[in-house]
C-alpha cells in the first residue's frame, strides 16, 4: 500500500523562519511580521486575522520579491532528494500550509504531488485576502482527507512532519509522525522528533514505519 507523506512549511521544511517572514524581509518589514507570528501563535488573533495584517503589510509586493524570498530562504537540506526518493517508491508527498499559497504552491516544483496553502489573491494584490480562504490546524486534516481520497490511501498510511500548534489536528489524526526542530506542544504528540538542518535524517526515521 502507498503512503502519503504530508510536510508542514514553517518551522519545518524553513530553519527558524516563516514564509511571511522570508517574504517581509524583502519590504524590510521583517520585524513586524516576526511579531505578528508570535502574537498569532500565542493564540492573540486567529489566522484569517493574520493574513488580513501580512495582506496589508505586503502592499507594495510584487512577484520578484517573492521569487527572492523563496530562492533565499533557509530551507532545509536535501528536500528535493527526499521527495524523489518517495516518488521512486510509490508513494505521495504534500505540503499543507497555513502560509500564503502564491509560496507554499511553488514547492511543486521541488517534486512535490500537491501544495497547499492560504489563498491569497495574485500578487501584486488588487484584492483583499478572503478569510474563508485561510488555512487553520484543523483545516490541515480536511486537506489530507481530500488528498487521501486523490491519492487512493486512507489516513492510515499517512506521515505527517511539522513543527508548532497547527500541526496538533493532523498528528492526532495519523498513526505515524515526525516533530520537527518543534516546540515541546508538538513533540509530546510525536512517534518520532528530529532536531537538525537535513530532511532526509527526519525523513529517514520514519522511512519504512507503519
Amino acid at each position: 500500500m502507498a503512503r502519503l507523506h504530508l510536510f508542514d512549511l514553517d518551522g519545518t521544511l524553513l530553519y527558524g523562519t516563516s514564509a511571511p517572514v522570508e517574504i517581509s524581509r524583502q519590504l524590510g518589514l521583517e520585524r513586524e511580521t516576526v511579531e505578528l507570528d508570535r502574537a498569532v501563535s500565542a493564540g492573540e488573533f486567529d489566522p484569517p486575522e493574520y493574513a488580513r495584517r501580512v495582506h496589508t503589510l505586503w502592499a507594495r509586493l510584487t512577484e520578484a520579491h517573492v521569487a527572492t524570498a523563496f530562492e533565499g530562504a533557509p530551507w532545509l537540506s536535501r528536500i528535493q532528494d527526499v521527495w524523489a526518493e518517495i516518488r521512486e517508491r510509490g508513494d505521495y508527498c504534500a505540503v499543507v500550509s497555513l502560509s500564503p499559497s502564491f509560496f507554499v504552491e511553488r514547492l511543486t516544483g521541488w517534486g512535490a504531488h500537491a501544495a497547499h496553502g492560504s489563498r491569497f489573491p495574485a500578487v501584486p494584490f488588487t484584492e483583499p485576502v478572503d478569510p474563508t480562504g485561510v488555512l487553520s490546524a484543523a483545516a490541515k486534516v480536511m486537506i489530507a482527507d481530500r488528498l487521501c481520497r486523490q491519492f487512493g490511501v486512507t489516513r492510515a498510511d499517512c506521515v505527517a512532519y511539522g513543527d508548532s500548534t497547527s500541526d496538533t489536528d493532523l498528528f492526532a489524526a495519523v498513526p505515524v509522525s515526525v516533530a520537527v526542530n518543534a516546540d515541546h506542544r508538538l513533540t509530546g504528540l510525536a512517534t518520532h522528533t528530529y532536531e537538525g538542518k537535513d530532511l532526509w535524517d527526519a525523513y529517514e526515521l520514519v522511512r519504512d514505519a507503519r
